[in-house]
């Protein structure tokens, strides 16, 4: 099974595609990642992507459709594929169809997480990790048990991402209004789109998703 998850930065995909790996066994295709681990590695396109990365802006669709093609020729056919952020447009959207065509493989479902801006806005710029293990925390939602100190590993060292901030946000939310909006009438043509509410408790939309895929 092959599937697209939907929604702007910080709606949760990442989270649901991790339960479905776990759960069902899939691979989780995030772009975000793909792109992170370029611009970490330092390399002249790892530089570039950096720079698009901060201003909130998004990368070609040339350097994303070939990340997405390589790592789809890595995995097993029998592995289902979650395309978490991808595509985005309507050009990454025609390519993902020639990309899943060439390696024999369809694309089942289409799920968008529907969101609210302003609580988006506020899910986003309050979370940090764990400097050392990873662990997810929130500024107001989701605060270690002991202040500074980490639940999982102990340490009190904590980091946010640098494009966490509400003007990035805000960026992206409307780059994503302009550009991946516009591919969802493609995918309802086809009857694989279906929408649910990404503000919701992560449970019920897990079971929402689990519900659509059957």
């Amino acid at each position: 099974m092959n599937i697209i998850l939907l929604g702007p930065p910080g709606a949760g995909k990442g989270t649901q595609a991790q339960r479905l790996v776990d759960g069902r066994g899939m691979v989780q295709l995030s772009t975000g990642d793909m792109l992170r681990a370029a611009r970490d590695a330092g390399t002249p396109m790892g530089l570039q992507v950096a720079e698009i990365m901060k201003s909130g802006a998004l990368v070609s669709d040339e350097i994303v459709s070939g990340l997405i093609d390589e790592k789809l020729g890595s995995m097993t056919e029998a592995q289902g594929a979650i395309f978490d952020g991808y595509p985005r447009t309507a050009e990454q959207a025609a390519s993902l169809d020639g990309i899943l065509a060439a390696r024999g493989r369809t694309l089942d479902h289409v799920i968008e997480l529907e969101v609210d801006e302003d609580a988006l806005v506020d899910r986003i710029t309050g979370r940090y990790t764990c400097a050392k293990c990873g662990t997810g925390y929130h500024d107001r939602y989701a605060k270690p048990k002991v202040e500074g100190v980490c639940d999982t590993c102990g340490s009190t060292e904590f980091k946010r991402r640098p494009d966490d901030n509400a003007e990035t946000v805000r960026t992206r939310m409307a780059e994503y209004r302009a550009k991946t909006a516009p591919i969802l009438p493609i995918y309802e043509a086809r009857g694989l789109l279906k929408r649910i509410d990404g503000m919701a408790d992560i449970d019920h939309v897990s079971a929402a998703i689990g519900a659509i895929l059957g």
